[in-house]
């Protein structure tokens, strides 16, 4: 393991809520789960924390509500956070508090150094775009202009995701669920990005799809290196894939490990309940 992360997140909060007397001491707080019953605040991410380091794949499971896809959509810059940070190992910029960067510096970040897979496709995609037109859309964010470069740029990557080439002018829209979230790892992989964020792909999946798809992933990061946030409810998924895993509840880090260990032997009560309820 690496001993410098590539991306380094520090008591992240999002709340939905001005907070009170109640509920904004998160430590003496007399919150509901994560509900503050006497001002009504959600604390959606609290105080989280994570590390996540060159060419690993990072899990992150929880129940429906306890934060996981919120957690993305700060990290992606699709929702402002209440505070925290995150810093970036880039040359020059380790620094940075990215969530004090111009909404032009951070629309740099998603276009050179962030891809995201959503979902929903989309989100992720124009459907009324052809896939071929989905891929050079996120190649000219990133500063591309020559026409002849991102067409192959796009082939290949199709290719990559089994996407037939006949196909590359088609919509998104006419294409199977299977194939749409292929089309989005396709492009979210177009700007060469080191971190990629997989926020519930396979969810809605058929189960043979789902396999093709974790089979996908699994070769994308092994050839490319790129490092992983998988965000599942499922937990095979976070088995197949995951070095390291946190288990989130209402909004919170609540076990953190390799995901042997936390799937093998967890700790916390309510991680025990989500391994042995598969059982």
């Amino acid at each position: 393991m690496y001993e410098t992360p590539i991306l380094q997140v520090k008591n992240l909060q999002k709340q939905y809520g001005p907070g009170c007397c109640h509920c904004n001491d998160l430590e003496n707080s007399m919150l509901e789960k994560n509900f503050c019953k006497a001002c009504g605040t959600v604390y959606a991410v609290r105080n989280l924390s994570l590390e996540l380091y060159p060419g690993e794949i990072l899990g992150v499971v929880g129940e429906s509500g306890s934060g996981k896809s919120t957690m993305m959509q700060c990290l992606y810059f699709d929702t402002d956070i209440t505070s925290g940070a995150a810093y970036i190992n880039r040359p020059g910029k380790e620094l940075e508090n990215v969530f004090d960067l111009s909404s032009q510096q951070k629309r740099f970040i998603r276009n050179h150094d962030y891809g995201m897979v959503y979902q929903n496709p989309v989100h992720g995609l124009k459907m009324n775009f052809s896939s071929i037109g989905n891929i050079a859309e996120k190649l000219i964010a990133a500063g591309n202009r020559n026409v002849a470069d991102m067409e192959e740029t796009a082939k290949r990557l199709l290719t990559n995701v089994h996407i037939p080439l006949h196909r590359m002018k088609e919509e998104p829209e006419n294409f199977s669920g299977g194939m749409q979230q292929r089309v989005q790892i396709a492009k979210a992989l177009s700007n060469n990005p080191p971190i990629l964020f997989l926020d519930e792909v396979t969810t809605g999946l058929d189960l043979s799809v789902q396999a093709k798809v974790l089979d996908l992933i699994k070769k994308i990061q092994r050839e490319l290196q790129i490092s992983m946030i998988v965000v599942s409810h499922d937990l095979a998924v976070i088995r197949m894939l995951a070095d390291r895993t946190i288990v989130m509840l209402n909004g919170e880090i609540i076990e953190e490990g390799l995901t042997d260990q936390v799937l093998e032997d967890p700790q916390h009560a309510y991680t025990q309940q989500l391994v042995y309820s598969l059982l």
